[in-house]
């Protein structure tokens, strides 16, 4: 996404003072071979596959993508709605700048891996975008397997709203579709899940899915990439996605501006070009922030020279929007993923330490004190080591306690009420931040 920026950067367009427009953001999920890049090209393309992959090839980043069909990074492509829900594609629109200029409300697929190799991508990709939704893709020849299960229970942990797609309708037999349907169904219905399972078959149903925004409902679609069939359905059902409430948002636009940095491009003549996402707040072309942390834990002052959104040129970005900007600084090759541009009278403090109550998904023995995992917390990938357990001493599978952590190489700016996720090896885990402090022995002290 945001290489694609460069030449709107170093070619900007005449800015408008506000062009403001709805901002959906899709995690795509789901095993290898499910499709999941074919259906993204074929909804933003405007066009039919072939049956040999051919609509996924915008959306790979790396030549051995393309020569495997296997994704391996986060790519991002958009669909735009106009005000009477006429879907806005590059069929008709040579590029996405007029995709957005054309467009009331932009859907984001934020494309990620399903290899288990690759799952620490998926896990950051998820993590770093805070998307609205969360888009399962099942292969409907195969079923649920491989990553499936981990992808579905990744998002239902960092509570993210979930639908699912099942591609490959054509291929798949009436018996093996239904099957793959029952599958789902029992799984979402499952203990530890408990969701309700809606085919959707017809408008009302499309309909009836859309109204459901509390997240107990899970719509399951069925699709093909090549045919068209079950295409329009889906479409109408992303039409009806939204994000916050208006209440929400006004409510978090009027908290001081804060931006968390997920991607870095460093161009020259132009500077560090910084693509991230506004949590709180109004980011404003020519204002003053800080940003950080460091690594020795200070924030600077900063100055905002450009900013970017949905490859185009902005005023001001709010409170829900992703964005890249440009900072007029001397000291941008010092800057990392997982830092935040912040208002100077927040007056931010980074932290080393940390407490957080966790749950134990998987391990396949003890968690003791010592150790050492890699946390996600928003934008915040880091190794921490667990420094303190507090009753009991250890965990196995299942349990759930307050533990301390430390992070292992430099200080980071996060805040109580922090979703987190850990994973090293099959282990893995989930909890919220619940204290920061300058001194371990604070957070030990319950």
């Amino acid at each position: 996404m945001i290489f694609q920026l460069c030449k709107m950067i170093l070619f900007p367009l005449k800015i408008p003072d506000d062009r403001n427009c709805i901002e959906i953001r899709v995690a795509v999920m789901g095993n290898v071979d499910a499709g999941k890049s074919t259906l993204i090209g074929v909804l933003t393309q405007g066009s039919l596959d072939d049956g040999s992959g051919a609509a996924r090839v915008n959306l790979f980043r790396h030549a051995h993508e393309i020569k495997t069909g296997n994704t391996s990074s986060i790519s991002n492509e958009i669909l735009g709605f106009d005000q009477e829900g006429n879907e806005i594609n590059y069929r008709s629109y040579i590029n996405a700048e007029e995709i957005c200029m054309k467009s009331a409300k932009i859907v984001k697929f934020i494309d990620l891996a399903g290899h288990e190799k690759y799952m620490h991508t998926t896990i950051r990709g998820v993590t770093i975008y805070a998307p609205h939704y969360a888009m399962l893709v099942v292969n409907g020849t195969t079923g649920v397997v491989g990553t499936t299960r981990d992808h579905l229970g990744l998002a239902f942990a960092l509570e993210v709203p979930v639908f699912v797609v099942i591609t490959k309708a054509d291929l798949a037999s009436p018996h093996t579709l239904n099957e793959t349907l029952e599958h789902l169904e029992r799984l979402l219905k499952s203990f530890g899940i408990r969701k309700v399972p809606l085919r959707v078959e017809d408008e009302d149903t499309v309909m009836t899915a859309g109204r459901a925004v509390d997240g107990q409902i899970v719509p399951i679609f069925a699709v093909s990439s090549v045919s068209g069939y079950g295409l329009d359905l889906l479409k109408q059902y992303l039409h009806l996605l939204s994000p916050l409430t208006a209440r929400e948002r006004e409510k978090m636009m009027q908290e001081p501006p804060e931006f968390h940095i997920y991607e870095i491009v460093r161009l020259p003549k132009v500077g560090t070009v910084l693509g991230g996402l506004v949590r709180r707040g109004v980011l404003t072309e020519g204002s003053e922030l800080l940003v950080g942390p460091f690594v020795d834990g200070e924030f600077q002052r900063a100055r905002i020279s450009s900013i970017h959104r949905n490859k185009q040129p902005y005023r001001a970005v709010y409170a829900g929007h992703s964005a890249s900007v440009v900072l007029d600084m001397e000291f941008d090759d010092l800057i990392r993923k997982g830092m935040v541009l912040l208002c100077p009278m927040a007056k931010p403090e980074a932290t080393f330490h940390f407490s957080a109550t966790i749950c134990v998904l998987y391990h396949s023995t003890e968690i003791h004190p010592g150790f050492e995992t890699t946390v996600y917390i928003g934008n915040v990938q880091q190794t921490a080591v667990v420094e303190h357990i507090h009753n009991p001493s250890f965990l196995h599978i299942d349990d759930r306690a307050s533990v301390v952590y430390r992070f292992k190489q430099y200080p980071e700016y996060i805040q109580p009420g922090s979703r987190l996720f850990f994973r090293t090896g099959n282990s893995k885990g989930i909890g919220k931040v619940t204290r920061i402090a300058k001194v371990l022995e604070d957070l030990k002290l319950k």
